[in-house]
Parts: structure tokens; C-alpha cells; sequence
């Protein structure tokens, strides 16, 4: 059974989401009634595409320009920071830095079809802990090649790649078929290209859904 997680790696509901949804799988593994094998695959969505490649913006700045001053900011930072707190994250969004990720997810493209197996995976929670936990900026290529070294990548073939524009044009497709899908917000889980999970549901949520497809698929 395919997943496809349509996500942004500096969006606190991704990262959530993402806790939640390997709970849920934890769950299934361990119920007697659940034979399907997951297979996760993460696939680009850019909060701000517009960000300026090369710089960056406290999130406390970037949420108050969007969300209307920073008292609203500040509520919303503390929502998701103790939202997060009670799936095991620990945000530090004060550190945060919101950056373009147009290179986060070249290099997650680049983890999936040439890195070895889980290295995706690897590369997007620790691109995601760096951004929430540890202030980094997901845009520096510096930065993109050291979580890809500990994600299991080659640090020169990483560098390489970063400073090609390999991938560019993938992102574009990828980008493009979420907009003409209707994916307008995120995460966005897409079941076997055929059904969607939309949002960070709870656990319980994930485990229904994917229990009741895996059913109708023996049943034919």
C-alpha cells in the first residue's frame, strides 16, 4: 500500500501529522488483522514558495506578517508548540527560521530515487528537527548536506547535487500535480493515488482508514 505524504518541512502540522502517522503504523504492526506492507514516500508542498532562496525570517516574523501581528503569532506558536509536546515533539520555534525549501525537497527527491532504503525517511525527520528543534536553516546548503550525511547519504554526492539543478525540474511536476490535485493544504496522505487522509489526524484516525482500504482491497 502506497502513502504518499504530501508535506512541507517547515509545517508544525507535517511534523504532527508525521508522529501520529508512525504511531498509527506501530499500531497496525502490531494488530493481528493488518498484512499490508506501508510503503511512505514523501512528496513536495511549499508553504511559501515565495521566500527568497538565501535568506531567512524568525517564523515569529514570517507568522506575524501572515496571520496579523504578533500576538496572533504568539498564540499560534504557542498552540502548536504544546499540540506537539503531547505527541512527543518538542518545538523550540523561537530558534526557527523560515527559509525557502525548495532545496529541502530537491534533496528529499534525490534521497528517494538515489539514496539507499529509509533514507528519505531519515532525511525528512531530520530536516524537520532541524528546523523546529534546532533553529537551522533548511535552506543552507551547508546544513542540507550535514543531515544528509546523517540520513545515510555520501556528503560529496550530496554537495554535488545540491549545487546542480538535477531535480529542479521534478519539483516543478511534483509541485504542479498537487496543485492540479487539489492539494491545498498540508499534510495531505494519498492512499494508493486513490484515496486522501487529509490533515494531521489522530493515530486512531490513520489506523481506521488504513485498516478499512486494506480490507476492501482482499475483498476485491
Amino acid at each position: 500500500m502506497l502513502v504518499e505524504v504530501w508535506s512541507d518541512v517547515v509545517c508544525p502540522w507535517c511534523y504532527i501529522g508525521k508522529r501520529r502517522f508512525e504511531e498509527a503504523q506501530r499500531r497496525l504492526a502490531d494488530g493481528p488483522a493488518f498484512d499490508d506492507e506501508l510503503e511512505v514516500v514523501y512528496r513536495p508542498y511549499q508553504l511559501d514558495p515565495t521566500a527568497p532562496p538565501g535568506t531567512t525570517m524568525p517564523v515569529a516574523e514570517a507568522y506575524a506578517r501572515k496571520f496579523g501581528g504578533p500576538e496572533r503569532a504568539a498564540q499560534l506558536m504557542d498552540h502548536v508548540t504544546r499540540t506537539a509536546a503531547a505527541d512527543g515533539l518538542t518545538f523550540r520555534l523561537e530558534r526557527a527560521k523560515r527559509a525557502n525549501t525548495r532545496d529541502a525537497h530537491r534533496l528529499l527527491w534525490w534521497a528517494l530515487t538515489s539514496g539507499p532504503p529509509g533514507a528519505q525517511g531519515a532525511l525528512k525527520e531530520r530536516l524537520m528537527q532541524a528546523y523546529f528543534v534546532d533553529g537551522g536553516d533548511v535552506g543552507d546548503p551547508d546544513l542540507l548536506a550535514g543531515v544528509a550525511v546523517e540520513s545515510g547519504l555520501d556528503e560529496g554526492s550530496a554537495r554535488s547535487f545540491l549545487a546542480s539543478d538535477e531535480g529542479t525540474a521534478e519539483l516543478a511536476e511534483s509541485l504542479a500535480f498537487a496543485a492540479e490535485a487539489g492539494i491545498t493544504a498540508v499534510p495531505t496522505y494519498v492512499i494508493d493515488g486513490a484515496w486522501s487522509i487529509p490533515g494531521a489526524q489522530d493515530p486512531d484516525v490513520f489506523v481506521q482508514v488504513l485498516a478499512r482500504l486494506a480490507a476492501r482491497r482482499r475483498a476485491g
